[in-house]
């Protein structure tokens, strides 16, 4: 037996060893499939096997890498570079660049990115006289993405009934033509998008017999990583050059498909054994990841999901922490309670920063993880994206913000004045800031007086940059008079960004939206806590000032730096870590909202949390709060099902995971109005309900008496309990004051004490 071969369990060595037909090796999280796949390759070169005749497909260039420099050390280097080794869109780009005259194409064609399509794309809406608002470029797209990866040519497509009713329901009937043009001008100007790379093969393939013979001859051997990510086109790709030998070895985890929304499908790896009816099946069960515990509480979750290929993970290392649930009041508590977690366990087990990671379901919820964090000064770093407030759709409402206290902010000016587009391109632009260059003033000085500066524009211009700085300057004048709160609802309201972002319906797209919303529950916080505490710096200027000290994630420049990873759950895919946190586990947002009246969409969003545990090293610990910010308000949540998925054993809970909650009623404020849920529409793309009612924060009356006791005020005394909307419960433990300023301190179980201003507290008494 080559000494390789030893290295591996008798699973692993059993699925290497076998290339005799069809193969499915079902690998659990953490048991060792890159190993088994690069083995496999390396197996076969040192039977003989020549280089030439193995193809091997990733889904990234980074595993292609890996897994090349692997076999390079056990077999000879010039016989590994040899391989057809890479990712998908590597491998067909180099055989249709061979082919391109087969199809019409020329060898040396262009292969447009994401960002070069989405241009064309837009050209082609403007050439038409479509409404961008409507045929938004990125969800055209998308759309369009969508078509070639379900192997729908512009012809299929304006056959095909449910992709046109459902244009027709997006008002959006024109797409097959938008997509009938994009797909011409592509091939007109002999390009492909990345798309096309997989879609021009698979059409290849299927009109030129000739070709699709030699390459099933060349590849004796085909072996595909992560299978259960694959699209149609490219599970079609595989069915077709393993047609006749039926030599393909495809590897993956049914458990961790999740990644339906780029098209991924399942039934791919389901299926297989259905398309290779004498497929051999190889589980890979041993776990060299996590301990028993946390194993065993994943297979007590995934179990619960009827489509998958039933095995059972197992871990030979300790039995380890049972998995710890900590419930919070609030997502302010929640996001303190684990920046304290780590705290602590870095103090008492001498862990690093890097062994922590913190995973949630949407981007939009680092922010209370990044302050949290921040307050306490624990580096971090968020992996695959970008730190909350650098996000394009955050600063371009900052930059209002910024706009609005400081006219003169040249870069403020220059990124808003036509976004939302208001038909003021580069041009007049340029224009602005020559002529404020003359005159040595702010390109804002310019066009509130363009006729004294003598800015050379037409009428039609003048009245659109009329129109912006009226817009601009009743923000300034709300400004005076109201809150952060209340102005920053009106800039995103009024402004256009409300619904420049809803009507992007991608992903991408619904990403913003909740970044957005999630900007708004920041300034409701920030002027509430202020307001409770007696503070009156509450204006958009202050609010500027708090944020400026983390528009700079990163203070620590070394990329070496030990620092706390925070990402979502799908970016997390392949990682691991000694500590996971997973956070926000509430029903509506994990399981997502939009899944819930699809069974399917259920069992993805029970992969995804699958994924997230497995994720643990040592310490998997998982988070949720009763009450979060959405709109501008609290609202109670219920614990995740998949908390209840879990077998009690394995779990070391903390906090009741049946809780009822109440509406927060304070005794001593008034309650106030709160706008009613909306409901979803049928392409389940949620309504921007934060946009249209902001919740007031001004000033009532307190219900205090007129004179003031030590022992109590109202119906309030020391020693009461209360539970507040985001520091959760506490003791009265003073009352000083009367009428309206009339305070309570407040010693929490969180956060410590808190001097609470009655007449604003948000809270109620429980005892």
């Amino acid at each position: 037996m080559d000494e390789f071969l030893q290295q591996l369990n008798e699973s692993q060595r059993e699925a290497v060893i076998y290339n005799e037909g069809p193969s499915l090796v079902i690998a659990g999280a953490g048991s060792g499939k890159t190993r088994v796949l690069t083995y496999k390759i390396a197996y076969l070169l040192k039977q003989g096997i020549s280089p030439y005749t193995i193809l091997a497909l990733t889904f990234t260039n980074k595993a292609a890498r890996e897994m090349k420099s692997r076999i390079a050390q056990i077999v000879d280097e010039n016989i590994a570079r040899r391989l057809w080794m890479g990712t998908f869109h590597a491998i067909f780009s180099r055989i249709l660049r061979k082919e391109a005259d087969k199809f019409g194409y020329r060898s040396d064609f262009t292969v447009y990115d994401a960002q070069d399509s989405k241009n064309l794309i837009k050209a082609i809406i403007k050439e038409k006289a479509l409404d961008d608002k409507i045929y938004k470029p990125a969800s055209i797209q998308a759309r369009i993405s969508k078509a070639k990866n379900a192997l729908i040519t512009p012809e299929k497509y304006a056959h095909d009934r449910e992709m046109i009713n459902s244009d027709n329901f997006l008002k959006r009937e024109r797409t097959c033509e938008i997509y009938a043009t994009y797909w011409n001008r592509c091939r007109t100007s002999g390009v492909m998008d990345f798309d096309d790379l997989l879609l021009h093969t698979y059409m290849l393939f299927n009109q030129n017999p000739e070709v699709i013979e030699h390459y099933r001859t060349q590849f004796r051997f085909i072996l595909v990583d992560e299978y259960q990510d694959t699209n149609s086109v490219q599970h079609e790709i595989v069915r077709q050059l393993a047609a006749e030998h039926h030599r393909v070895c495809v590897v993956g985890d049914d458990a961790q498909s999740i990644y339906s929304f780029r098209g991924a499908n399942i039934g791919n790896i389901l299926n297989f054994r259905s398309t290779y009816p004498e497929c051999k099946l190889f589980k890979l069960e041993q776990n060299y990841r996590s301990t028993q515990n946390i194993v065993n509480a994943a297979n007590s979750l995934i179990e619960k999901n009827t489509e998958q290929i039933p095995k059972t993970v197992f871990s030979e290392k300790e039995a380890g922490e049972k998995i710890r649930i900590i419930s919070a009041y609030s997502d302010y508590e929640e996001g303190y309670n684990v920046a304290s977690r780590i705290a602590e366990m870095r103090m008492l087990h001498q862990y690093e920063y890097k062994d922590f990671a913190i995973l949630y379901r949407t981007n939009a919820q680092s922010r209370i993880f990044e302050e949290a964090l921040r307050k306490i000064n624990i580096p971090y770093r968020i992996y695959g994206g970008l730190s909350f407030y650098q996000r394009k759709e955050i600063k371009d409402v900052i930059a209002y913000m910024r706009l609005i206290t400081n006219p003169n902010d040249e870069e403020a000016f220059k990124r808003i004045i036509n976004y939302p587009a208001r038909g003021i391109g580069d041009t007049t632009l340029n224009k602005i800031i020559s002529t404020a260059g003359l005159h040595d003033v702010s390109l804002w000085e310019i066009i509130s007086k363009p006729l004294e500066y003598n800015l050379n524009i037409n009428a039609g211009t003048a009245k659109k940059l009329d129109g912006f700085q009226i817009l601009i300057r009743k923000f300034m004048e709300a400004n005076v008079t109201q809150n952060a709160y209340e102005v920053g609802g009106e800039i995103i309201r009024e402004s256009g960004l409300s619904a420049e972002l809803y009507t992007d319906r991608t992903p991408e797209g619904l990403s913003r939206v909740q970044n957005v919303e999630e900007l708004n529950n920041s300034l409701y916080e920030f002027v509430s806590s202020r307001l409770e505490t007696d503070r009156q710096d509450v204006k958009l200027s202050d609010f500027l000032a708090e944020i400026s000290l983390m528009t700079d994630q990163d203070t620590d420049k070394d990329e070496n730096a030990s620092r706390v990873t925070m990402m979502t759950i799908h970016s997390s895919k392949g990682l691991e870590f000694r500590n996971v946190f997973v956070v926000g586990l509430e029903e509506n947002l994990f399981p997502s909202e939009l899944s819930h009246n699809n069974p399917k969409e259920i069992e993805e969003e029970r992969r995804l949390f699958y994924v997230a545990i497995t994720r643990a090293e040592e310490n998997a610990i998982l988070t949720y709060a009763k009450n979060r910010f959405r709109n501008g308000e609290s609202q109670s949540y219920r614990p995740s099902r998949f908390l209840k998925d879990i077998d009690k054993k394995y779990l070391q809970p903390s906090g009741d995971m049946g809780f009822e909650t109440r509406d927060l009623r304070t005794s001593v404020s008034e309650t106030m109005n709160r706008p009613r849920n909306t409901q979803m529409p049928v392409d389940k793309t949620p309504e921007p309900v934060l946009y249209t009612n902001p919740r007031k924060l001004s000033r009532v009356e307190a219900e205090a008496n007129h004179t003031v006791s030590r022992q109590s005020i109202g119906n309030l005394s020391v020693g009461n309990s209360i539970r507040h909307e985001r520091f959760g419960q506490g003791k009265i433990i003073e009352l000083t004051g009367e009428n309206e300023n009339a305070k309570a301190s407040v010693e929490f179980d969180s956060f410590g004490r808190k001097q609470l201003l009655l007449k604003f507290a948000k809270f109620e008494k429980i005892e």
